[in-house]
């Protein structure tokens, strides 16, 4: 039985592919992939590479998985959410076209899925743990860890500030809190924002103007 495995161990995935012989990931050869853009070791993954795919994962899971935990604010289901990205992108290896950046694509795909998450999910959701080297949404800036000699006052005031970041980007229609994560979180551009979420790059600048204006009035007292 052939089976490959797919990613690093932070994903713990199998797919068996085919019952022919036994075969292992190996991991990716840098002077094979470091000179490829992403689309175009894609289209090798399309033509047999395993190791150009598990390339594509090490390089985009952490990001995704951050990604898709600020949507649905869970480690555990962001982690699963990302394990199913990394699913159908290589299930739909053989029909990619490099239309858009692979990166483009890839979000897309868990844009989907996140909004799918959220809308399919009614019950409360389980406060999780925010990872110290998390990017916030709105600054850019990862969470501060304290200090050796915490001021706890100005601590106490720093949390609160992110508490309430976060709670008013997650106040916003979907649309508008996704383009905020993408383009604040993974520094994406009008453009890329647009092809993820099927927009104009025009209306992808007024949904964005909408969601901080929004941001700036509900946050004026912690900015």
């Amino acid at each position: 039985m052939a089976t490959l495995v797919m990613g690093n161990p932070g994903l713990g995935m199998r797919e068996t592919i085919e019952p022919d012989s036994q075969h292992e990931a190996i991991r990716p050869d840098a002077a094979s992939t470091g000179t490829r853009t992403d689309s175009e070791i894609m289209q090798a993954v399309a033509a047999g590479d395993e190791t150009g795919f598990t390339y594509l994962v090490e390089k985009y899971h952490r990001p995704i998985v951050h990604f898709l935990f600020r949507m649905v604010h869970s480690e555990a289901v962001a982690e699963e959410l990302a394990q199913e990205v990394f699913l159908r992108v290589y299930r739909a290896r053989t029909s990619y076209r490099a239309e858009a950046k692979f990166s483009t694509w890839l979000y897309r795909i868990a844009t989907n899925l996140a909004a799918n998450h959220a809308r399919d999910s009614k019950s409360e959701r389980e406060s999780q743990r925010v990872e110290l080297d998390a990017v916030d949404p709105v600054t850019g800036m990862t969470t501060e860890v304290a200090d050796r000699t915490p001021d706890i006052e100005h601590r106490m005031v720093r949390e609160e500030r992110m508490a309430a970041i976060r709670r008013e980007v997650d106040r916003l229609p979907e649309r508008q809190r996704m383009a905020v994560l993408m383009h604040k979180y993974q520094e994406m551009d009008y453009r890329q924002i647009g092809e993820v979420l099927q927009l104009s790059e025009s209306a992808t600048k007024s949904l964005l103007f909408r969601a901080y204006r929004t941001l700036r009035e509900s946050l004026r007292d912690f900015l």
